[in-house]
């Protein structure tokens, strides 16, 4: 009896070992992550992964929202990423309604609040932060033109005369902040009435140029090349810390928002260290980086920053994602149609 027990237990420690192999297999090879993500919250961020996956290499290929998921559509019938990180959940809407992700229930995924990750059985893409349209207001440059930042509160405010050639705004065919501003701006004007539209007409005539990133009208603001940049919240805050005369709005109709989401490309063969990425990138230890950053992670709330609503959460305008999603390519062509004259050049 004692030699069949022998026997079973150097059984079942063979079998621990093996899968154990098995696992720190799966945890190496390469993968090719594209991401949205500011290129030093990408540094920030990949330190906790780097300590836990040394084995597992990554090619980053970091490019604004709107060229990310442009490629991304391009690539379809041959892909290129394995996993996307951090890009607009608008996009990952888009590219679930083609059939280019691959559905994953990452580890831990019970912790990420439903309105913050695809509601399919077997989620297509899951939140990991939020960004919202805000605006990034030089008090110094302000007051050169007879205004104060009580001045600027609201969407109309912006449409002020004293302001024509003063704003700064993110393009939307570019630049997710571009486009999650324009949506919130047409959902809180009735979706498919024209009223959203002639607004941002209105708009148009104050703005000096469209930029192709969401952080640039933040810097240029900081900087002084611009009065007011249309952008979101903690690229303005960030500017702030830096030393930059210049104070972050948040519009008091609602900020349009979006979700940094992750998402499985679909492909012929899946690289095991795609799904241990994809755990990682919503693990406490990704959350936490996440955290120092962003006051609003999809676990629930980030950390405290001035500047930022008691409850910022509720600053967020209720985003219809799956409309904007069908009405992705619409919206944009119409922009494009009406507003590109103002565009930097690429």
């Amino acid at each position: 009896m004692k030699i069949y027990r022998s026997v079973f237990i150097i059984f079942i420690v063979a079998a621990l070992f093996l899968t154990g192999c098995k696992e720190e297999k799966q945890a190496a090879g390469s993968i090719t992550v594209y991401t949205a993500l500011e290129d030093e919250l990408v540094t920030e961020y990949l330190k906790s992964f780097y300590a836990k996956y040394p084995d597992i290499k990554l090619n980053v290929v970091r490019e604004s929202t709107g060229i990310i998921t442009a490629r991304l559509i391009a690539e379809k019938d041959n892909p290129q990423a394995d996993v996307v990180w951090g890009t607009a959940a608008s996009s990952m809407l888009v590219l679930d309604e083609r059939g280019q992700l691959e559905p994953y229930t990452p580890k831990g995924i019970e912790r990420i609040l439903p309105k913050f990750k695809s509601s399919k059985p077997v989620p297509t893409w899951v939140g990991i932060t939020a960004w919202e349209t805000a605006f990034i207001v030089n008090t110094v440059e302000l007051a050169k033109l007879g205004l104060g930042a009580a001045n600027i509160k609201s969407y109309n405010d912006l449409l002020d005369p004293k302001l024509k050639g003063h704003i700064v705004m993110s393009n939307p065919n570019s630049s997710g902040t571009g486009f999650l501003t324009v949506a919130g701006v047409l959902q809180l004007n009735g979706k498919d009435t024209d009223a959203g539209w002639d607004y941002l007409s209105k708009l148009h005539e104050n703005v000096n140029q469209y930029v192709h990133s969401g952080s640039k009208p933040a810097k240029m603001a900081a900087a002084g090349e611009c009065v007011v940049g249309v952008s979101f919240g903690y690229a303005g805050i960030s500017q702030r810390q830096k030393g930059a005369p210049v104070i972050t709005v948040f519009p008091i109709e609602g900020s349009g928002w979006d979700m940094e989401a992750n998402a499985l490309i679909k492909k012929k063969e899946i690289n095991p260290a795609a799904k241990t990425f994809l755990d990682w990138a919503i693990s406490d230890e990704a959350m936490e980086s996440y955290k120092t950053m962003y006051p609003i992670i999809s676990t629930g709330k980030g950390g405290n920053y001035e500047g930022f609503n008691s409850d910022p959460i509720a600053q967020l305008i209720d985003n219809d994602f799956a409309w904007t999603a069908s009405n992705r390519e619409a919206i944009l062509d119409k922009w494009m149609k009406l507003f590109d004259s103002k565009s930097a050049s690429k």
